[in-house]
């Protein structure tokens, strides 16, 4: 069975998808973007739109009762390669290189609402 994460400690999806879902012990999350609260794009460059991301994604899972701690995998999407370097040092202020999950970082065309990065996640519970 599965079950649908909500939490009003991110922002709310735009469009017709959960936040999270959690199937058995695993918790599979939307792509987070830099949002407020209010839904509205979090200034700055890509830095600040990544840290943004993943206090989104932090939220989500803590809402589905799990944790950065406990994500086995995650997919990066970059509006732009070069914000590789800016993007992983922020990344890695929430996972720890000798705990971090499995990721993949893609370079994409365009992102919703033009952001610079998106993340999702797979954790345990």
């Amino acid at each position: 069975m599965k079950k649908i994460i909500r939490t009003e400690k991110a922002p709310l999806p735009i469009g017709p998808y959960n936040q999270a879902v959690v199937i058995g012990n695993l918790v599979y999350t939307s792509g987070q973007i830099p949002l407020d609260q209010s839904n509205n794009v979090v200034p700055g460059g890509v830095t600040e739109q990544a840290r943004s991301v993943l206090n989104n994604l932090k939220a989500v899972l803590e809402g589905a009762g799990s944790s950065l701690n406990n994500v086995v995998k995650t997919t990066v999407y970059l509006k732009n390669m070069g914000d590789f370097s800016s993007m992983n040092a922020v990344y890695s202020e929430y996972f720890e290189p000798n705990t971090a999950p499995a990721r993949t970082t893609i370079e994409v065309a365009r992102l919703p609402k033009d952001v610079l990065v998106e993340i999702e996640a797979v954790a345990h519970l």
